[in-house]
């Protein structure tokens, strides 16, 4: 059971995985013992998938996002498996949705510059075939969280 000492931790992580425990303790008025068993226990419970670190994009020279819309024409399971191998099998493509709608496909670039855009263009190409292509270059990120609402467990 999830109450709201649960979520203000999966919070707390959430900004910061690096939190020292005793801060997340004190932040939910819990012991640093308690606090820790109330971690271990939404890892194993899987509410704690994974920690990361999120890099600067600029510093790592990677400040140009595109959105790649795709439409498939092609429908078939053995396709799907085969789309999904290709686009992962790219490290330029850091997230891909599917859809409903028009497009079966949106595909999300971190590149270094606009041109390096026909580089995996091609990269794409080679590996899958499409029914179309329309790529649009990011201006600005106006909001980017990779934190979630806790507010519906």
């Amino acid at each position: 059971m999830i109450d709201n000492r649960d979520r203000r931790i999966l919070t707390i992580l959430q900004t910061n995985a690096e939190t020292p425990l005793t801060d997340i303790a004190e932040q939910v008025a819990l012991s640093p013992s308690a606090c820790s068993r109330r971690i271990t226990r939404l890892r194993e419970e899987g509410y704690i998938t994974n920690t990361m670190t999120l890099l600067d994009r600029q510093k790592i020279n990677l400040p140009t996002t595109i959105f790649l819309l795709v439409k498939t024409g092609i429908h078939t399971e053995d396709y799907l498996t085969h789309f999904h191998s290709a686009v992962n099998a790219i490290p330029e493509i850091v997230e891909v949705h599917r859809l409903t709608g028009n497009f079966d496909y949106i595909l999300k670039l971190v590149l270094p510059n606009v041109e390096y855009y026909d580089t995996i263009y091609k990269q794409i190409l080679r590996r899958v075939a499409f029914h179309d292509m329309s790529a649009y270059i990011s201006m600005e990120t106006v909001k980017l969280s990779p934190s979630l609402p806790t507010a519906y467990i």
